[in-house]
């Protein structure tokens, strides 16, 4: 027997007059099942070779089907924490989604302990690996290419936030998990990590999930979660895009500072242009200058300072102004080991610089109440000690 949060699955009756599960059946959601043996077969009993990637879940592989047909195939590992509910949520949740920037779910596996998910395969990877990835891995991308995958993010979200029903927030909006077709069309994947958003709710307090250098303070402090946090993560993720340059392995300057720090430092100082990934042999500066500061917004520290996805999408847009006299400086989570220096000080060289990040307890820079303003910065230190900061995280 197979059954799911939204409905049971469709069956047929074998030679036998026994109810059986057949790989062509669908649930009630629309979903494809699979069998477990087709989608062995299909990965080459799931090959190393076959292996794409990694996510907080489990492993993808890439698959072929007995119709020729390639997938991306994402087996749930057995030590994860993830529950069947969650599963069947995730499969809920993106079976009646379709856009142009979303991955699209093909089906699923329920069979014993094992999970599967099962969605269209994508040629280039994920831009975690065309961007940042090894030389032999990464995707010339000019400018316009940058852009487009900015603009193409930006839309998916829009549509997650205000266009699905009921809207979703991605929780975990970052490079890796930002897939690429054929022609270098954004997709976001992995909604493994969304929860569905009641319109008459303000904010989430849940357990936070999500990646070191792209959470939100008031997120990771505070266990607030609004689509503000997802605009957060997608203004960090727009300075990787410009820059070429990861928020979670790279440090800069000598005060080590974080990309957003970095960015903000540069823009104090009239030198943004720095920021530019050397690899952009040619670009309009004025464009680039935008989006540099409609990144800035979306990581302003007071959440509710932050603009919609929508806006975003018009800010991003020529012809619209922007009103650089509100913005406000970036909220962070950082090391605390660096943070008695003063990264703003013009004194201190503002070139990046490779580094580590150390495991010790961090620090979290928010404001003290995030529905009022004036906002106040002060530092807080959440139980963090022990957690690699370079991994995807769950605090309870």
């Amino acid at each position: 027997m197979s059954l799911c949060c939204f409905g049971a699955f469709k069956s047929r009756r074998n030679n036998n007059g026994h109810s059986g599960r057949d790989t062509e059946e669908t649930s009630d959601a629309n979903v494809r099942l699979f069998s477990y043996n087709e989608l062995r077969s299909a990965t080459g009993n799931f090959g190393e070779t076959n292996r794409i990637g990694r996510g907080g879940f489990g492993v993808v592989y890439k698959g072929t089907l007995r119709d020729e047909t390639q997938v991306a195939i994402k087996s749930l590992s057995a030590e994860s924490n993830q529950g069947l509910r969650e599963f069947l949520t995730e499969i809920d949740m993106i079976s009646n989604i379709r856009h142009p920037n979303l991955v699209q779910l093909i089906g699923c596996c329920i069979e014993g302990s094992s999970r599967m998910l099962v969605y269209e395969y994508l040629e280039n990877n994920s831009l975690a690996n065309a961007l940042l990835g090894p030389k032999r891995k990464q995707i010339p991308l000019d400018w316009p290419r940058r852009a487009a995958i900015c603009m193409g993010v930006a839309h998916g979200l829009v549509f997650l936030h205000e266009e699905a029903e009921p809207p979703i927030i991605h929780r975990d909006i970052k490079a890796s998990n930002v897939l690429l077709d054929k022609y270098l069309v954004p997709k976001i994947g992995d909604f493994g990590l969304a929860k569905l958003f009641p319109d008459n709710v303000t904010h989430i307090s849940t357990r936070v999930a999500g990646t070191m250098g792209y959470l939100a303070p008031e997120y990771a402090l505070l266990g607030q979660l609004t689509k503000k946090a997802d605009i957060y993560s997608f203004g960090v993720l727009m300075l990787e895009i410009i820059s070429g340059r990861s928020s979670t392995k790279a440090l800069w300057g000598e005060d080590m500072m974080m990309i957003l720090e970095w960015a903000w430092k540069l823009r104090q100082e009239n030198r943004l242009l720095e920021i530019v990934d050397p690899e952009t042999a040619e670009y309009p500066e004025e464009e680039v200058l935008r989006f540099i500061k409609v990144a800035l917004f979306c990581t302003q520290e007071a959440s509710q300072q932050r603009p919609s996805m929508r806006q975003v999408v018009e800010m991003l847009s020529e012809g619209i102004g922007l009103d650089e006299e509100v913005l406000t400086q970036p909220g962070l989570l950082k090391n605390k080991s660096h943070n008695s220096r003063d990264s703003g000080s013009g004194s201190q060289s503002s070139q990046p610089r490779k580094g580590k990040w150390r495991t010790n307890r961090s620090t979290l820079i928010t404001s003290t109440n995030l529905n009022m303003t004036p906002i106040t910065m002060t530092q807080m230190q959440p139980s963090l000690q022990g957690l690699p900061m370079e991994a995807s995280i769950i605090m309870q």
